[in-house]
């Protein structure tokens, strides 16, 4: 497998593409007057504590406060500090505390703190609290793993930082002396960081997370990876000093690319984007999935369409879904789909086709950057997933609720509209002696009334001994009416 990693850069906006075997499998979206949030450290205030949630709402300089629950906040004896004493022990209102953040805010919700700080590097994870060590469950080798643990305790007993280190999955097959030369990094920018927040007043930020193009060099760069493409001269520059500095041993190549034809439109990832904010997705056998984001969930239904099979029905359906996980788990990292997820595959009646499933689901899902976890298939068929969510969804950054149905996704048709015209009338007329009654609706409901409903509308014009006027309003919906009294 080989990828590519391309970067477009605008003075409002970065976007990141990660390209594999020619096929766009990730997007990620950073706008300048919406900058990602996740790793800031900040000295905030504690400005409400709620007892019965365990929780505290801290001020940090954003527009909303962020929430902090107990769990999340650092007990120096490990464990959960939820336990140890309600939020009131340990929290005060007017107190001053040091956070960061672990999800950007999402929707009507604020920001997630913790008080357990972390700070990545190339390599390595610094955990300033805690000391221990730590390998990403990513690196499976047991010879691997116990070569990085024993490196990192021999350079840890050397340098003796105040706290403990994880080894993340590039680190597998990192030298020694490169693993010394990012925990050293760590420790001083640590130091650093400790004399801001004696200095700083809250609310205040004390650290803040690289801009996107770096993250992507730092969380990215893996030895699958052959090359990165950026389209400006300014960050590819900044890009080449950050490699030299922090990642001089990765075989990676990053390019400037001058070209006149946009880089997004040269491989295909525009049009990818659009296709990400549809809710159908085309399988090439000619299934299709539905893929529905609500804030509580997001359900993936997965049906066979135009593709009948060779065989039989069993086969038909178990090479569809076979075709959909795949399908899915490039979904869920392209759109960035996060929280609960709910996947509906076609039954199945053989045990051995719904492992094959599930095995295939998991085995793409490894190559996600994100923590998943998967349920087995329920006796409704379905096969409940988590995904780690930290940054808003695709949908989220591109689009708003549709101003016509608030999101709903659907309109009263006009029919409905024009009986609820007809009611309101009733309405009004007995409430009020008035001459005549105007209505205001949109043209598709004037025209209905003037036609289907033209006979009902002149019984009712009889029965009430008044009037009705139509009048077309071009901005009014379908759903939306007036009834005026004159």
């Amino acid at each position: 497998m080989s990828e590519e990693i391309l970067i477009n850069v605008t003075p409002p906006e970065t976007r990141v593409a990660v390209i594999e075997n020619g096929v766009v499998q990730e997007i990620i979206v950073e706008r300048t007057n919406r900058l990602g949030l996740v790793g800031n450290i900040y000295k905030g205030r504690v400005v409400r504590v709620l007892p019965g949630m365990q929780a505290a709402f801290i001020e940090i300089g954003l527009d909303r406060a962020a929430f902090l629950h107990a769990s999340d906040i650092h007990s120096p004896n490990g464990g959960d500090r939820a336990s140890h004493g309600g939020i009131t022990e340990l929290l005060q209102e007017g107190g001053e505390i040091v956070v960061q953040v672990v999800k950007d805010p999402l929707g009507s919700k604020g920001a997630r703190l913790t008080t357990q700080i972390s700070i990545p590097s190339r390599f390595l994870v610094f955990i300033p609290f805690i000391d221990t060590v730590g390998i990403s469950q990513k690196i499976e080798g047991e010879e691997e793993r116990g070569r990085l643990r024993e490196a990192i305790e021999r350079i840890h007993r050397e340098i003796e930082p105040p706290g403990g280190f994880i080894a993340r999955t590039a680190a597998e097959g990192a030298e020694e002396s490169t693993l010394g030369a990012d925990m050293l990094f760590l420790t001083r920018l640590w130091a650093s960081i400790g004399e801001r927040i004696g200095e700083a007043t809250a609310p205040s930020l004390i650290h803040e997370d690289l801009p996107l193009a770096l993250r992507a060099l730092r969380d990215l760069i893996s030895p699958v990876v052959e090359r990165v493409r950026i389209d400006s001269r300014e960050t590819w520059q900044k890009s080449c000093s950050f490699a030299r500095k922090f990642i001089p041993d990765a075989p990676v190549q990053i390019e400037y690319y001058p070209g006149g034809r946009p880089i997004f439109d040269l491989y295909g990832v525009e049009y990818e984007i659009q296709r990400a904010l549809e809710r159908k997705v085309e399988l090439k056998s000619g299934g299709y999935l539905i893929i529905d984001q609500t804030e509580a969930m997001t359900t993936i239904d997965v049906n066979t369409g135009a593709f009948v099979g060779h065989r039989n029905l069993e086969e038909t359906i178990f090479k569809t879904n076979l075709e959909a996980a795949q399908a899915i788990c490039r979904q869920l990292r392209l759109r960035n789909l996060g929280g609960i997820i709910i996947i509906d595959f076609i039954d199945m009646s053989e045990d051995d086709h719904k492992r094959q499933v599930l095995r295939a689901l998991e085995k793409c899902l490894a190559k996600d950057h994100a923590k998943t976890h998967i349920t087995e298939v329920s006796s409704l068929g379905l096969v409940e997933m988590t995904r780690k969510r930290t940054r808003e969804s695709l949908e989220h950054i591109l689009c708003e609720p549709c101003a016509c149905c608030g999101g709903r996704g659907s309109l009263r048709t006009a029919e409905t509209t024009c009986y609820e015209i007809f009611r309101e009338i009733l309405r009004e007329s007995r409430q009020f002696d008035v001459e005549s009654l105007l209505v205001l609706a949109s043209q598709e409901v004037v025209d209905r009334l003037l036609d289907e409903e033209s006979d009902y509308l002149a019984e009712l014009e009889s029965f009430i001994g008044k009037p009705i006027q139509l009048q077309v309003e071009s901005l009014y919906t379908q759903e939306h009416f007036d009834v005026v009294l004159i």
